[in-house]
């Protein structure tokens, strides 16, 4: 067991750490690691995060499992446990998170069941102190000041509900609100999109509905789990193609294993292969194939219990679940300390604050198959930047410098649709390179 560096340490000393989900604990290990003093805050009772279906802000449903394969999502140093499913479900990963937090000692350095309310900036220096207000389990409210703040609050807890024309007399639900398919009992079901978790829904509603459509705007790229027997993320060369030659050669091997979606009514996709992110289920068109679920235009309105689609044509629904993801939420802090534009705030390598030099966000990212791994590395570079201002290296002056100039291009050459969900997305190779680059030059 390491020796705790921030028993005895005041506030003004340590760095604020938001959230105990993935990147929150990487933050925290990747801190312990340096002997950076930290005190961590959870709004819940234990670690998880989303993938803690008991806690409240919790956005998993009973069916939920990862979308890749456990060995290309897995923290690297602490490998998921021989005999972990490829593709695990909810409860495993908060088993897999829990045993984490054990094995590097992480739960001392949190308090549990405490909302951070507020984050501030002491002045308007680079290096300014930050003043943190939190409410406790029992309502009091506490203000302190802090060295730094690492924000990981995670992604997907604040729902996307998009504003419908009319009046819907049924159950109108965002996906945040389903649990289990038991809810879907003998109702006429719509569920608005088709992106990953809305397929994921619509197959588990199959088995309790009385009917299922889906409604879409957009045509997808559906791919499947598994590909000659093996997690499809695993297969490729060590080698990464340039986009157009990914492009190509994805998309033809595609439709070889799941033909053409546009059979069975979904749009033709007015994009190439990855410039959007695809859909890791194969399970939703073998149900569009047997007639269980079926395809719908975008919604014009609703009227009573019937929903009126663009292309005329109407249908009554018991139930509408809006498939529609979720927004960034930093409630607790200013935009403009984020440097917040358009869909999403603008950060050095989506990670630094420019204004200031101890503003840090982990998680903040979107990519096919970056893994927690890739939160990791994001941690692993706060912590050494960090430290080496402490240390007032001159490897953290240059990282400022170039974190002064132009933003570095993401993007792996291809062009992501422009969508709020894609606002922070990168390419997985291009990211974590960078991300790996910059934390080794500071070493």
């Amino acid at each position: 067991m390491l020796p705790d560096s921030s028993a005895t340490v005041p506030t003004q000393e340590m760095i604020a750490l938001i959230g105990a989900g993935p990147s929150g604990l990487a933050g925290a290990r990747n801190l312990q690691k340096l002997g950076i003093p930290f005190q961590g805050f959870e709004a819940y009772t234990d670690v998880g995060g989303l993938w803690n279906i008991d806690n409240p802000r919790s956005t998993v449903y009973e069916s939920a499992h990862l979308i890749s394969s456990k060995r290309t999502t897995e923290f690297t140093e602490f490998p998921m446990p021989e005999g972990t499913a490829d593709y695990p479900g909810h409860r495993e990963l908060c088993r897999y998170f829990s045993d984490f937090a054990d094995h590097f000692d992480l739960r001392r350095h949190y308090r549990f069941g405490v909302r951070v309310l507020k984050v501030d900036p002491v002045s308007d220096s680079p290096d300014t102190l930050w003043r943190v207000t939190i409410a406790t389990s029992d309502g009091r409210q506490e203000t302190a000041e802090y060295k730094g703040v690492i924000i990981a609050n995670g992604t997907l807890a604040e729902p996307n509900m998009p504003r419908f024309e009319g009046r819907f007399d049924g159950e109108l639900l965002h996906t945040s609100a389903y649990k289990h398919a038991r809810q879907f009992t003998d109702k006429r079901v719509l569920i608005v999109g088709a992106g990953n978790s809305g397929c994921d829904i619509a197959v588990d509603a199959v088995h309790y509905a009385q009917s299922v459509d889906i409604s879409v705007r957009r045509g997808y790229y559906f791919v499947p789990k598994y590909v000659f027997g093996k997690p499809a993320d695993t297969l490729g060369g060590k080698r990464p193609l340039p986009a157009w030659l990914k492009q190509k050669v994805d998309s033809t091997v595609l439709k070889w294993f799941t033909g053409d979606p546009t059979r069975f009514g979904f749009p033709k996709p007015e994009y190439k292969m990855y410039e959007s992110h695809p859909v890791v289920n194969s399970l939703i068109l073998h149900h569009l194939g047997h007639g269980d679920i079926h395809v719908k235009p975008d919604i014009a309105r609703f009227e009573g219990r019937t929903v009126h689609f663009k292309d005329g044509t109407q249908q009554d629904y018991d139930m509408v679940l809006a498939a529609t993801g979720y927004t960034l939420h930093y409630p607790f802090i200013a935009r403009e300390h984020l440097n917040w534009q358009g869909m999403a705030p603008q950060l050095y390598l989506n990670i630094f604050a420019p204004r200031f030099q101890r503003l840090a966000v982990l998680g903040m990212i979107e990519a096919s198959g970056i893994g927690w791994q890739g939160r990791y590395e994001q941690a692993e570079l706060v912590a050494r930047y960090f430290k080496a201002l402490d240390e007032q290296k001159p490897q953290a002056r240059a990282l400022q410098a170039a974190m002064a100039g132009p933003a570095p291009d993401m993007s792996g050459g291809y062009k992501y649709l422009k969508l709020e969900r894609m606002a922070y997305y990168v390419h997985k190779d291009t990211y974590r390179a960078a991300v790996r680059r910059a934390a080794a030059a500071l070493v």
